[in-house]
């Protein structure tokens, strides 16, 4: 089983990107399985999810990093035992550390080396919150092994160049990619990458 952990700020296009990684591996023949942590009472991620004929298993308020530890470690110790999918796809709330998160998964007896964390920016935000939340900001983005800058179909070239720049400077290891999760344009960089893991 390889986990996917798909991070970022709220509102930067988790629940399309994982919707696009879940439709490719389920056309492959491949088991799927996703867990959604919502901060609220109404589970909008999760419906969305279920109502493109997926399953999603829910951890409602409260962050899988923080108060809900242990109801994901439960979880993935069930979906492991009763669904043994190959791919689980975790999408934490916009506010969770996936770095964390992954550390969690490491705990929860799955190997080392089956999680990767897709660190997800919002380009068309991306600078209000690097001018009001810029510690955290790089804290959420710190562990991820891809980096997509999402929403570049509506974001001019010189900000995406901008925003690729500020990534390359406070990251240069990782890779980053301009993609739009909405139009699918640029999300090959994704696929590509996930089938070397």
């Amino acid at each position: 089983m390889h986990v996917f952990i798909v991070g970022g700020f709220l509102g930067s296009g988790k629940t399309t990107v994982l919707l696009s990684l879940a439709k490719l591996y389920t056309g492959e023949g491949k088991k799927v399985a996703i867990i959604v942590n919502e901060s609220g009472e109404v589970g909008v991620d999760g419906a969305t999810i279920k109502a493109e004929g997926l399953s999603a298993t829910e951890l409602p308020e409260g962050c899988i990093c923080c108060s809900l530890v242990g109801s994901l470690q439960a979880t993935l110790r069930e979906i492991k035992r009763d669904v043994d999918p190959d791919i689980l796809i975790i999408e934490p709330t916009g506010l969770a550390l996936p770095h964390k998160v992954k550390q969690f998964v490491h705990t929860s007896m799955i190997e080392e080396d089956s999680c990767s964390i897709i660190g997800l920016a919002d380009a068309e935000r991306f600078d209000i919150l690097i001018e009001k939340k810029e510690n955290f900001y790089k804290m959420q983005m710190s562990g991820s092994d891809i980096i997509l800058i999402n929403k570049s179909d509506i974001a001019s070239k010189e900000t995406v160049d901008r925003i690729t720049s500020w990534f390359s400077r406070n990251y240069p290891a990782k890779p980053v990619f301009p993609v739009s999760a909405r139009t699918g344009e640029g999300m090959d960089a994704l696929y590509r990458f996930t089938e070397s893991r």
